[in-house]
């Protein structure tokens, strides 16, 4: 992003980083033990960008599809609150968020990486896609990091933030 890139003010607006799970904060790999137990694998690289967002300010949410115990114990090491899992309708869900959070649509980051996304990117003020996202959810997003999701795209996302706002080497120091 060049400093005349009008995603530049979109980034240093948000107020509110919200992430799906599959294929954001994972790469989308769930394994699935003998007694149905789900193992997903999470990367530090991000979860240090997230604490990165907090530190300077910034809120962090999870807004997820599917349910895991996986990614209540995630959330709660990196302190992501608030935390949804298990949303049918994400739109209503991100509506709810925006409200129980006290932010507009606008200061709102989102990144998603799947169709059950769309409705959400296109609400949002700052839609975001990993690498590897589908074809349809890229073209529909603001920004789409170079990294893949589970492998540094939530890490990129929230560095760009804090570029934008100019608090990047500030929030390095967490």
């Amino acid at each position: 992003m060049t400093k005349s890139d009008p995603n530049l003010a979109r980034a240093r607006a948000v107020r509110l980083a919200i992430f799906d799970v599959d294929g954001v904060l994972t790469d989308g790999t769930l394994w699935i033990g003998p007694e149905g137990e789900v193992f997903k694998p999470f990367n530090i690289h991000d979860g240090h960008g997230v604490k990165m967002l907090q530190k300077e300010g910034i809120r962090t949410a999870i807004l997820s599809g599917r349910k895991s115990g996986a990614v209540t114990r995630r959330a709660a090491e990196l302190a992501m609150d608030p935390v949804i899992q298990g949303a049918d309708d994400k739109l209503a869900a991100f509506r709810g968020l925006v409200a129980q959070c006290g932010v507009k649509e606008e200061e709102c980051a989102f990144m998603g990486d799947d169709l059950p996304d769309l409705a959400v990117l296109r609400a949002c003020g700052f839609a975001v896609a990993p690498a590897n996202a589908v074809a349809e959810v890229r073209s529909a997003c603001h920004y789409v990091t170079l990294a893949s999701g589970g492998h540094g795209a939530v890490r990129e996302l929230c560095e760009l933030v804090l570029r934008a706002r100019g608090q990047l080497v500030a929030a390095r120091a967490v």
